[in-house]
């Protein structure tokens, strides 16, 4: 055939193949492409075996590569969608810790499913639900109930798959025994990523849909050779009545599972709790408890209404009751009952021995039966719709119903129950009348069910129909189902949010410390452009005090806080405590009463509003503010982190002692009373309260001479109100009479050492009950006070008659006058200075006593004081607080600082911007600039009477004329005029070196001496102008930013005018009164001064201004007032003469050009 020759050339040679040629190269091709594949495939299975399951399979590595490929060509071939492959060449192999580290959404993994079947399921999942994303990854691992390589014993009935990467949580709907510690194929799964699930443990967790695939035979259990004799519950049940007669036998039970417990887990122990019956007879059943850690994995096979045989059981009793139960032994066994190999156990004559006339029950048991309300059993099955409250247990079923799991340990936190969880509640009774169906649990939960099919979707199957429920129900639609089934093959996923959460002390810190440190952000503490003028020394003191309040609201859930409050004897703070840690607080009534009942220690409380505070201390060496984003320097960072609450938004929950009356713990914090009749006590009114702080006492009361030991204590000083009173009852006994009458009654209580616990309960004004719980001390003691060296070294320095020193076991409580008959109440309150004797006191070291709203606190260290390289000293030096008196005389509130000097750390909890705090017996000292300021001494006392508000207030500052300022009384602090420029009386601008503040000259430091660590150099400025309003003048002193906008300069002109300063480094313009000849400073050419000269008598300058001031004579400042002096004032043509008050003097707090009013048409 001419078609079928080749083409020949001249010379007899072919230039190209023929076209079958080309055809079988191609089809060549493909299958070296394939094959080329496939090894890589096949290397790769090999490559993960090696490294991920040898070291725990002992089996022939090339063997095992070839047996799991087998598996794996199976359950491709049966997909029907190979396209021709022999291996799913899309699909690799993932481990477990790979799976944990690299997949952070859920995904879902089916090796039988095609694209088509896939894509199928995907469109039947609702519109508003998301299907699980398609990974095409082969997991490979082994089943087992034992965490990472723990003890055996550590095992509490979850499963597991292992490799040699890790271990990672599953959960499977049927479970086989057998299948532990093999190596499985697992061929439909999904995984849910921590974040995704409910009560996030740390990991997530793996979800089997269908039964997995054995890479290795597996060995099948065929039962007892010979039958074994088993008791059935009817037999069974009666010989829990004689534990005597049957403790030391191990029999054999079988019969029907009637209920199945879910996984308890209380004190340590994990357990649950079968009941085995008959099909015939339900009312009677026998309890089995098991709780041997290597038989809790039998929870996942058992499924109600299937018949079990449990072998070497044992009647036991559970501590702390009286009832008995059926138990296994380290030796029992679990198994399918099969007829063939089991047969009854007769033991009638065992029986009539122990028990000659056995009765089922005992006549009061049988009442109480009778007493049970008769309910209705139902059983519903259905598909989770919503969750309503995951941390309550309140879900959606099929849109209609609520289940209810509020009283029930759910399995791994009720990890599984999602949207698309399929349930099945089992004996399921009415509860309360709703308004939509309920479903509640009675026993407890367990997992259940298998699946469907492949699909790993259950179709919805109905015992009873919704709309018959809601028909015989009449109007109450609650459930109570005894258990519910989890056919979790889960066709869909959604982040649950529930409404709140439950976490631990610690886990609430480490949260709020790390949400801290995430927004510290020092561009922020100082913003621009003010910090740009900043030195060194003042920027890092900035930054070295910030605080955060967080509350409870911005947390997401909403946190609850629950815990135990405790007194602290190391710092003297409040603190909530559970079992990862304590957390300090700060509880308050709303009512700004005081907080004086310590009979809530020990109490369980629970807040849901709250605020926690983080003070974040840094200790920094910032050049300047260019080097902000550099985190490098800063060199430490502390945290301090407590709870603010009032106690109306604290649910307390008293907890009674585990002591008795004649057994106390030696060192309980607060003991319980013993041997009543010899208790004595004595009422207390409080005058006095000094601080918190280490004093000098000797820690020990033996007569032996000690050296001083600085000890954290207070002190308080009072009068006895009666005489001592003994414990009578519940009550307290008359007062006994007074020796003397006319004897003092006024006593000092010195408190350290295990009694610092009771300094956040007493507070001036307040009545209390001091108790002596110890018969040994004598009955004198109350009244004649302690005669150790100590007692009496302080009675010689304070003038006091009666000095005690409160032991570790004397309690304090609430006093009342009405336990004294013939005694009138008595009511102290908070005693203030008035204003007057605050800021015009005739001796400046007389003592003042107020109460404030915290404007700002300041970190204050003394100059003199040197820092050590590397520590924290700097911020134990202490703090300086401005403070706002608050009088009713005036329209607005007077500022006055308040220093907290060393030695007085630590300082007491909440002193932030906002909070009102009580001051008692603050120094008065005027400062050399003639203004009024405090001194906190160990001898002063504070409170705190409020939080701070969640949303500050915002203010708006008062709108006055200048006249306002001067009269007699003092005015706003903070106000804001509209005035006039009149003149620039001075302008300075200059460069400063940022470490040592000398003038830099052309960019380099002017100091002598050793040069400065850097180079760095930052400008500033002020300008004094002279303003007024028609009313009076003012002196308004403006720095850095402000003095461009009172130049009239833009950004820009601003700069260019700050570079040509940085040659001479200075430049200065002084004007002593209008129209005078300006004084220069600076070494500049002329033209920059004859510019500032043009510049500031210009309308640019003197043009009209909104100022926004602060007074720099602040009201406390001590002045003479000055007469008003006489100025003329020129009207055209006519002098006039007038008499005009003192200039003011004012700090700028901002400046801009007035609005232009808008012109109204007609």
């Amino acid at each position: 055939m001419v078609a079928s020759l080749p083409f020949l050339l001249a010379d007899g040679t072919s230039p190209l193949p023929p076209p079958s040629f080309w055809f079988f190269a191609i089809i060549r091709r493909d299958v070296v492409n394939a094959f080329v594949h496939e090894q890589a495939w096949l290397q790769a299975v090999h490559s993960f075996i090696q490294k991920n399951l040898i070291p725990i399979i002992k089996h022939p590595c090339i063997q095992l590569v070839e047996t799991v490929v087998d598996c794996v060509k199976a359950i491709w071939a049966s997909s029907g969608a190979t396209g021709g492959l022999n291996l799913p060449l899309s699909y690799s192999f993932v481990s477990v810790q790979e799976l944990k580290s690299h997949q952070h959404l859920p995904c879902c993994s089916h090796l039988a499913w095609s694209s088509t079947e896939y894509q199928t399921w995907a469109n039947k999942i609702g519109v508003n639900t998301i299907p699980l994303p398609r990974e095409r990854l082969l997991l490979l691992g082994i089943l087992t109930d034992l965490p990472v390589d723990l003890d055996p014993e550590c095992r509490d009935g979850s499963l597991y798959v292992k490799d040699n990467s890790g271990t990672l949580g599953c959960e499977l709907l049927d479970l086989d025994i057998s299948w532990l510690g093999h190596l499985f194929l697992f061929p439909s799964w999904s995984y849910i990523p921590p974040a995704w699930q409910q009560g996030s443990l740390g990991s997530g967790h793996l979800e089997l849909w269908c039964p997995p695939v054995p890479v290795l035979p597996l060995v099948l259990n065929r039962g007892p050779e010979t039958p074994i004799r088993v008791l059935y519950p009817e037999i069974a049940s009666q010989l829990l009545q004689h534990r005597s007669k049957f403790r030391r036998q191990q029999l054999h039970l079988a019969g029907q599972l009637i209920r199945l417990s879910t996984l308890i887990k209380t004190h340590g122990k994990t357990y649950f709790i079968l009941s085995l019956g008959e099909s015939s007879s339900a009312s009677t059943s026998v309890p089995i408890i098991v709780q041997i850690p290597r038989q809790l994995v039998w929870h996942h096979v058992l499924r109600p209404g299937c018949s079990y045989v449990l072998t070497n059981l044992q009647i036991s009793v559970i501590r702390g009751y009286s009832h008995r139960i059926w138990a296994t032994s380290p030796s029992s066994n679990l198994m399918p009952l099969d007829a063939e190999h089991i047969q009854e156990f007769n033991v009638e004559a065992l029986i009539s021995e122990a028990v000659p006339n056995p009765l089922p029950a005992s006549g009061s048991f049988q009442q109480h039966c009778n007493s049970v309300p008769k309910v209705r059993m139902l059983t519903y099955k259905g598909t989770v719709t919503k969750v309503l409250n995951g941390p309550a247990g309140l879900y959606e079923l099929d849109g209609q119903l609520c289940l209810c799991l509020a009283y029930q340990q759910l399995p791994n936190n009720g990890r599984t129950i999602r949207p698309g969880v399929q349930l099945e509640a089992v004996s399921s009774f009415t509860e309360t009348p709703a308004t939509a169906a309920k479903l509640s649990f009675w026993d407890r939960w367990s997992g259940g069910a298998a699946s469907d099919s492949h699909t790993g979707c259950c179709s919805p199957t109905w015992d009873i129909h919704p709309e018959c429920i809601s028909r015989n129900l009449r109007g109450s639609t609650s459930l109570c189902p005894p258990r519910v089934f989890s056919l979790f093959s889960p066709n869909q996923y959604s982040q649950l949010q529930p409404l709140c959460s439950f976490p631990t002390l610690a886990a609430l810190k480490e949260d709020g410390q790390h949400r801290a440190w995430a927004v510290f952000d020092p561009m922020t503490l100082l913003p621009l452009p003010e910090v740009t003028y900043l030195p060194s020394c003042v920027l890092n003191s900035r930054l070295s005090w910030s605080w955060i309040c967080l509350s409870s609201s911005i947390f997401q859930p909403p946190p609850v806080l629950l815990g135990v409050l405790v007194a602290s004897s190391h710092r003297g703070w409040l603190q909530l405590r559970d079992q990862s840690g304590s957390l300090p607080c700060l509880p308050l009534p709303k009512s700004s009463q005081v907080f004086i009942d310590p009979r809530l220690i020990g109490s369980l409380v629970r807040v849901e509003r709250f605020q926690l505070v983080v003070e974040r201390e840094v200790k920094s060496n910032f050049p300047s503010w260019k080097e902000l984003g550099m985190p490098g320097f800063i060199q430490e960072r502390r945290t301090n982190i407590y709870v603010l609450f009032y106690l109306d938004d604290a649910l307390i929950l008293p907890i009674p002692s585990p002591y008795n009356l004649t057994r106390r713990p030696p060192q309980a914090k607060f003991p319980c009373l013993e041997e009543p009749s010899k208790v004595q006590s004595r009422l207390l009114l409080l005058s006095h309260k000094e601080c918190l702080m280490k004093r000098n006492y000797q820690s020990s009361q033996s007569d032996g001479p000690l050296p001083p030991k600085h000890t954290l204590s207070f002190h308080v000083s009072g009068t006895w109100l009666g005489g001592i009173q003994r414990k009578d009852g519940d009550g307290w006994g008359l007062p006994e009479s007074l020796g003397d009458e006319s004897q003092d009654q006024k006593v000092f209580l010195l408190f350290f050492g295990q009694s610092i616990r009771w300094f956040e309960f007493l507070h001036p004004g307040q009545q209390y009950r001091l108790i002596l719980p110890n018969s040994a001390q004598p009955p004198s003691l109350l009244e004649e006070g302690d005669s150790s060296p100590l007692s009496q070294r302080i009675l010689e320095l304070t003038g006091y008659t009666s000095c005690l020193i409160v032991q570790d076991d004397w309690i304090l409580e609430p006093g009342n006058t009405q336990d004294i008959p013939g005694m009138v109440g008595i009511s102290k309150g908070l005693s203030e200075s008035s204003l007057t004797e605050i800021l015009s006191g005739s001796s400046p070291g007389s003592f003042v006593s107020f109460s404030a709203e915290i404007l700002s606190r300041t970190p204050c260290v003394p100059l003199t004081e040197t820092t050590q390289q590397g520590n924290f000293q700097t911020f134990q030096r202490g703090v300086k607080l401005t403070v706002a008196l608050d009088a009713a005389e005036l329209a607005s509130r007077i500022p006055i600082d308040v220093y907290i000097e060393a030695p007085h750390p630590p300082l007491p909890l909440g002193l932030l911007p906002g909070t009102r705090v009580y001051f008692q017996q603050l120094e008065r000292k005027v400062s050399r600039f003639q203004n009024v300021y405090c001194r906190f001494l160990p001898s002063s006392y504070l409170r705190i009477l409020c939080f701070p508000a969640e949303i500050p207030a915002s203010s708006n500052l008062p709108h006055v004329y200048l006249a306002e300022l001067q009269r007699d009384s003092p005015g706003p602090t903070w106000a804001s005029a509209s005035c006039h420029v009149v003149s620039v009386l001075s302008v300075q601008l200059f460069w400063l070196c940022a470490h040592c503040t000398s003038v830099c000259v052309q960019g380099q430091c002017s100091r002598q001496g050793l040069p400065c660590p850097t180079q760095a150099s930052v400008s500033q400025a002020n300008i004094r102008l002279l303003v007024e309003d028609g009313t009076g003048e003012a002196v308004v002193t403006c720095t850095n930013q402000q003095v461009a906008v009172a130049l009239g300069l833009c950004p820009a002109e601003w700069d260019t005018l700050m570079e040509l300063v940085r040659v001479p480094g200075r430049v200065a313009l002084h004007i002593s009164r209008p129209g005078a000849q300006p004084e220069f400073i600076g070494e500049t050419d002329g033209s920059l001064m004859l510019f500032l000269q043009t510049l500031c008598t210009s309308s640019r300058v003197l043009r009209p201004i909104h100022l926004s001031f602060e007074l720099e004579r602040k009201p406390t400042r001590v002045t003479t007032s000055e007469p008003p002096r006489l100025h003329r004032f020129q009207f055209g043509e006519i002098p006039v003469l007038t008499h005009m008050v003192p200039r003011l003097s004012l700090s700028c707090l901002s400046l801009r050009d007035p609005e232009v009013p808008h012109i109204l048409s007609s």
